[in-house]
């Protein structure tokens, strides 16, 4: 069974956010406004997403 995986897209820049947000951003491998990568779906990056939540956009598949 493969697992389940996320598609995270970064839709605001992390510019002027705090240091921990930027770092969960780039946790999650996205580095430019509108890039989009696929994470899979585990405890440890929910939580980045949740940290950053106000700037991502997230779908599964």
């Amino acid at each position: 069974m493969a697992a389940k995986q996320l598609k995270v897209t970064l839709k605001k820049s992390v510019h002027g956010q705090l240091a921990n947000i930027a770092q969960s951003v780039r946790g999650l491998g996205l580095r430019k406004r509108h890039q989009t990568v696929t994470v899979a779906d585990t405890p440890e990056n929910r939580g980045l997403i949740r940290t950053a939540r106000h700037l991502l956009s997230v779908a599964e598949g």
